[in-house]
């Protein structure tokens, strides 16, 4: 095992990750995160280098702080070979088994890998799935222009949304989802509509791995057109920094498919894995 600390060879890797697409997108995302800036204090580790096999994304260890937090203990993963993978998930110097943490990859081997490490670490696993889409092409992205009421604005999330953010994302509600998305916020592009008071009605908020996580229109300002300028201004500011447009939907949110369609995102034969790791010694827990 091996953290790359060395500009050079994160920037090799950052290279070496495109030939991988689409199987790499969530590293490839952190990796540029990391070239550029770091504002998450992530780390690269690997199997080995440069013929690598496997690579975890984590927080760098001297930032780990709450270990009841899965929102930034999260880990993106890619391998080359499920065995490397396997042998440098059970290696606890790569991963942290004594905290609640999550993984994030598009390889139908992260869920198994992980329910047969789990069970020897006595960590409980719960995993989810999504489709994943990526707007390849800036060029395919359509040209949105609404005719809004005067009083509406297209700008920035700030951290005086967040608490509404929070509400409103499936995976939100708490405190940690607070500090989380403060935290995206003010790393990471996000777009809005707000109204002259300036309140969001609309919003599209990208994450530590380059991907459009959590979009939304409040239930009373739907069907107006806000959801696909904010989504596709989001998609153009992520393509003006050279980042890959990616975003996961969950099969069963019928509105956003077809809103996705019509800004020609190409949906992936590979599906967007999250799957969270609970010793469980923390499962008692009630506010988890």
């Amino acid at each position: 095992m091996l953290v790359l600390n060395c500009s050079m060879k994160l920037q090799l890797l950052e290279k070496m990750l495109r030939w991988s697409f689409p199987g790499c997108l969530k590293v490839y995302g952190a990796v540029m995160n990391t070239n550029r800036g770091n504002p998450f204090r992530k780390e690269v580790v690997v199997d080995s280098w440069p013929d690598f096999r496997a690579v975890i994304t984590r927080l760098q260890r001297e930032n780990e702080m709450d270990d009841l937090d899965h929102y930034t203990n999260a880990h993106a993963v890619f391998y080359k070979e499920l065995q490397a993978y396997q042998e440098l998930l059970e290696n606890t110097n790569a991963i942290n088994w004594g905290q609640i943490f999550q993984i994030q990859g598009l390889q139908d081997g992260i869920r198994e890998i992980s329910r047969t490490v789990a069970l020897s670490k006595q960590v409980d696993v719960k995993t989810s799935s999504s489709q994943t889409v990526i707007h390849s092409d800036p060029d395919m992205l359509p040209d949105v222009r609404l005719q809004m009421d005067p009083k509406l604005t297209l700008a920035y999330l700030d951290i005086s949304h967040v608490s509404l953010l929070s509400k409103t994302w499936s995976r939100g509600g708490n405190p940690r989802c607070q500090k989380y998305l403060a935290n995206l916020i003010c790393c990471f592009p996000s777009v809005c509509v707000l109204d002259d008071n300036r309140y969001p009605l609309s919003w599209s908020l990208t994450d530590q791995f380059a991907t459009m996580i959590h979009g939304y229109t409040l239930p009373e300002h739907r069907r107006k057109g806000y959801s696909r300028l904010v989504a596709t201004t989001v998609a153009k500011k992520l393509h003006s920094c050279c980042f890959p447009a990616q975003g996961n939907v969950l099969e069963m949110n019928i509105p956003s498919i077809p809103l996705l369609k019509s800004m020609n995102a190409q949906f992936l034969p590979c599906s967007f894995f999250r799957v969270i790791h609970t010793p469980f010694h923390f499962l008692a827990k009630s506010h988890l």
